[in-house]
């Protein structure tokens, strides 16, 4: 699992559980605030019954007994038809504040009665009703209209009981939902806190580690490619760059060995000639062969040195170019020639076309190409074997071929063939070297703005073509930029 993966998950979870906890908080307010309203509809409700319960008994009270001394509300100075005017409007207040259709059937048989009863009150005595039938029909309703009044006070008691009992079951719902809510969210900090401590915080601790020692000169060091995938791709990018360090090591540590070893083999041929001039008489014909014999290895002591110094030049991207335009095929005879002069043991021979091949290019780093792919040519082919030097071209490109009867190239061998100071194995028992020919050929055509391909076959031999861009004699190109801005330095193959 990655940490994008892991954090998103994680802030998922906190995002869900926040809307969770915002949602049931809009609900338990939303019900809180409901239960409010009934509490507070079914007070009113009982205040209403009761108001209208004592201005009941109040005008009954007062109309009683017409003509006593009582003729007004003693306690706020209101006479019956004032009371009556109130009775009338509190009945009006009760149908608006009844919620239920419980209360608002209550509250209609309250008005009912209630104005029965005032009615039985205003009514005149006829004949034959005397006043105490006339004072007991009004009684009669007055009595049913206050046991509505009380039947109705106990509905919004009972209305606010209920609300009362479901505040309570809201309050303690809410109680669990919060304890559950906060069990969650620490629950979830736990496993994060503990996720990145096992599968985070350890891998990263143990590739510090391995950074740390590998730097201080542990190159066996590894970091463990495990934990969330940034930190594994870490890891695995830390491993290949200590693999290809090390790598890199042992290839210096070789081409030193390499160096070392070729250098001596020229050094102890010189010491051994020197010494020789040394010992008696020396004839002419002796004198001679000593001389081809220091002049052999000084030009190879010189060519192994030239190919450093090419190949620092190359590194540092200052290789310098001095091009012209030149005919490929003389290019081509020069280095044919200079082979041809020695006693290689090989034929050599050259085709080329009749008419003029032009590129433009530095002569003498292009003839240090060919008579580099033509030294290697001699040296991994057999004595007697043929080594071919051949000119072509078309109407964008020439190609410079050199191709050779040797003991040729495993696919293996060729993906590091121009790498430097890196050799097949087979080469190393043919022929001397450190293995920067073939790298510094290639950097010097790629400067050129050419390149250069390989064909081979173990036992079958090899081809390398040198490929050009042609120029006409008529108007030759611009010529290409300089090497240090063809490649930067740092950018060896």
């Amino acid at each position: 699992m990655s940490l994008r993966a892991f954090f998103s998950t994680v802030v998922g979870g906190l995002v869900l559980l926040t809307l969770v906890a915002a949602t049931l908080l809009v609900v338990l307010t939303t019900a809180l605030e409901r239960m409010a309203s009934t509490l507070s509809e079914s007070v009113e409700g009982v205040r209403q019954a009761e108001e209208l319960e004592v201005d009941l008994l109040v005008h009954s009270r007062l109309v009683a007994l017409p003509g006593a001394p009582i003729l007004a509300d003693p306690s706020r100075g209101r006479s019956p038809p004032q009371i009556e005017a109130d009775l009338r409007r509190q009945l009006v207040e009760m149908h608006g504040t009844a919620s239920t259709q419980e209360e608002r059937g209550m509250v209609a048989e309250v008005q009912t009665q209630v104005y029965a009863y005032l009615h039985a009150q205003q009514a005149p005595l006829g004949p034959g009703l005397s006043a105490a039938q006339h004072d007991a029909a009004a009684m009669a309703s007055l009595d049913a209209a206050l046991r509505s009044l009380e039947r109705l006070i106990q509905i919004n008691v009972g209305q606010a009981q209920e609300a009362r009992q479901r505040a309570a079951y809201w309050s303690e719902t809410a109680n669990v939902l919060g304890l559950v809510l906060g069990l969650l969210l620490m629950m979830t900090l736990g496993l994060v806190i503990f996720w990145l401590r096992r599968f985070a915080l350890r891998p990263v601790t143990a590739l510090r580690q391995a950074m740390s020692g590998f730097g201080r000169g542990g190159r066996h060091l590894r970091a463990p490619e495990q934990g969330p995938s940034e930190i594994r791709d870490m890891a695995h990018t830390f491993n290949e760059m200590a693999d290809s360090l090390t790598h890199q090591q042992e290839q210096q540590l070789a081409f030193l060995a390499g160096v070392a070893h070729d250098l001596r083999n020229p050094l102890s041929a010189l010491k051994l000639s020197t010494s020789l001039t040394g010992r008696g008489e020396m004839t002419a014909e002796r004198m001679q062969r000593t001389l081809a014999l220091v002049r052999r290895q000084v030009a190879r002591l010189d060519r192994m040195v030239g190919d450093l110094l090419d190949a620092t030049r190359i590194e540092a991207g200052k290789l310098e170019l001095q091009p012209e335009v030149r005919d490929t095929r003389e290019l081509a005879r020069s280095v044919v020639e200079l082979y041809q002069s020695g006693d290689s043991g090989h034929t050599l021979e050259l085709v080329t076309p009749d008419t003029p091949v032009l590129v433009r290019a530095d002569p003498a780093r292009l003839e240090q190409v060919l008579t580099n792919l033509v030294s290697n040519a001699l040296k991994y082919s057999p004595s007697g074997s043929r080594v071919e030097v051949s000119v072509r071209g078309d109407a964008e490109q020439v190609v410079m071929a050199v191709a050779d009867q040797g003991i040729g190239m495993s696919p293996e061998d060729l993906k590091g063939l121009f790498i430097p100071f890196q050799r097949a194995g087979n080469a190393k028992q043919r022929a001397p070297g450190v293995g920067l020919g073939l790298s510094v050929s290639r950097r010097i055509i790629e400067a050129h703005g050419g390149h250069i391909e390989v064909e081979s076959q173990p036992g079958r031999g090899s081809v390398f073509r040198v490929h050009l861009a042609r120029v006409s004699s008529a108007g030759p190109p611009e010529p290409p930029p300089p090497a240090d801005e063809e490649e930067p330095a740092g950018t060896m193959h």
